[in-house]
């Protein structure tokens, strides 16, 4: 640009040397103006930004998450550092929560209505302007009454309550607003046509004989037991409805086995080059699979795993792909072995190279060789003893189970093979075995 700026100059009588000391000076600026404009907004920002996160750090979480709405995979991330610094992150509450992230009276941070897929964003606003212009709902039938049903919908019903929306409210449950015994109907569609008689009685204003009101009151309907969501179901559903699992992780189920037999996170394979020639073992749940053939007619598939820190796309083909493919099964949960390494085409990029699948539920069972109750010998005592025995036998099984029993005060360790007892070493078991405050666990593998 100097020459135009010089051309330009000279053209509008300008003297040369002026020109030259004008865009020599400006040259020297452009070597730190920018940066140091830059840096100067930015610590501004920073120290701002700090502060609140220190002093403020729900509100100021709350804000990121609602900044973060529309990428989950932030969303994500962000309630994990939430919980990493003590502050929970609840469900959708029809009574509490507003349009976006809020935070509670409790310091608690509350999802906002508006984040759940379906329920419409006219719906949700006629919702919270009812609850603040009247009042909390007292229930559902109550909510059905006071809600335009021209905004609410039979859709937007269902997404709130699959969301949790509704679960403040313990008579009812998440099921049984969609599905029905056999000749019924749901929970939902009894709800909506209560709250149109009521308003059609209302709009008819029908009174007796001498002015006043007949008095009556429409009873809410019966509603029928159903068998409730699993928790599985549950969190399906949540994802389903808000894109994120808010009342727990699928992989709750299986944190022995990832805790015990996973060696890194699927947040690290983000980063492979740091990687490249090292094993890794991984744990999840398939949250997506797709069965393809190339160009050429070679079958191959892309496997899609999540776990606590994120998800990766595995892509297999070839014997890879034919030895592996009965896994690719939404729902699953997965072990699985492999290393980062080069591929043996084109720009022999790296890829992650899988070995070995197995399901995660099995995993424990068939890796555990040994499980190991530590005990010091001061808390030995035959309550102690008799929480032991009633777990071990609960979870009874083939994989031996080992007493290790540690003198702090002579630094002596026993460890002892029961021959009374082998276990089942899953999930639960360890679960359970934790809330003994005496007691820990080691896993022989």
């Amino acid at each position: 640009m100097k020459d135009r700026f010089i051309e330009g100059c000279a053209s509008n009588g300008h003297d040369a040397r002026v020109a030259e000391k004008i865009w020599k000076d400006w040259e020297a600026f452009a070597q730190y103006a920018f940066n140091k404009s830059h840096s100067t907004c930015y610590s501004l920002i920073a120290y701002q930004t700090a502060y609140l996160k220190a002093n403020f750090t729900a509100d100021y979480m709350a804000a990121v998450l609602t900044h973060s709405q529309s990428n989950l995979e932030n969303v994500t991330f962000f309630i994990e550092e939430c919980r990493k610094q003590g502050i929970e992150v609840l469900g959708p509450h029809i009574n509490e929560s507003g349009v976006n992230f809020e935070v509670n009276t409790k310091g608690e941070i509350r999802f906002g209505l508006g984040a759940i897929k379906g329920a419409g964003e006219a719906a949700v606003e006629s919702i919270i302007q009812e609850r603040e212009a009247h009042g909390p709902f007292k229930d559902i039938f109550d909510f059905a009454k006071r809600i335009n049903h021209r905004s609410v919908n039979k859709k937007t019903f269902e997404c709130l309550a699959l969301s949790g929306a509704f679960d403040s409210w313990s008579d009812y449950h998440r099921r049984q607003f969609i599905a029905a015994n056999d000749g019924d109907i749901s929970l939902t569609e009894k709800v909506i046509r209560y709250a149109n008689k009521l308003q059609q009685e209302e709009l008819s204003a029908q009174t007796n004989l001498f002015g006043g009101s007949t008095g009556t009151t429409m009873p809410p309907p019966k509603i029928d037991s159903i068998e409730p969501f699993s928790e599985i179901e549950k969190l399906h559903f949540e994802k389903e409805v808000v894109g994120v699992y808010i009342s727990g992780h699928p992989l709750d189920n299986f944190k022995f086995e990832i805790d015990t037999f996973c060696s890194m996170s699927l947040a690290t394979l983000a980063d492979l080059p740091p990687l490249e020639g090292k094993d890794a073992k991984l744990g999840g749940i398939v949250s997506g699979a797709e069965h393809k053939l190339t160009r050429t007619g070679r079958p191959y598939g892309r496997m899609t795993l999540e776990d606590y820190s994120g998800s990766y796309t595995f892509i297999m083909f070839g014997e890879d792909y034919l030895k592996h493919k009965s896994y690719m099964m939404p729902g699953i949960f997965l072990f699985i072995e492999g290393r980062v390494e080069r591929n043996s085409w084109g720009e022999k990029n790296l890829e992650f190279k899988i070995r070995n699948i197995e399901l995660l539920n099995e995993l424990g069972i068939k890796r555990t060789k040994g499980l190991e109750i530590k005990l010091s010998v001061a808390d030995v005592n035959s309550d102690i003893i008799e929480k032991i025995e009633n777990l071990c036998k609960e979870y009874a099984g083939n994989c031996p189970l080992y007493l290790k029993l540690q003198d702090n005060d002579s630094n002596i360790n026993l460890e002892m093979l029961s021959r009374s007892f082998r276990v089942r070493p899953v999930n639960e078991m360890v679960k359970r075995a934790k809330r003994i405050p005496e007691v820990k666990i080691g896993v022989v593998s």
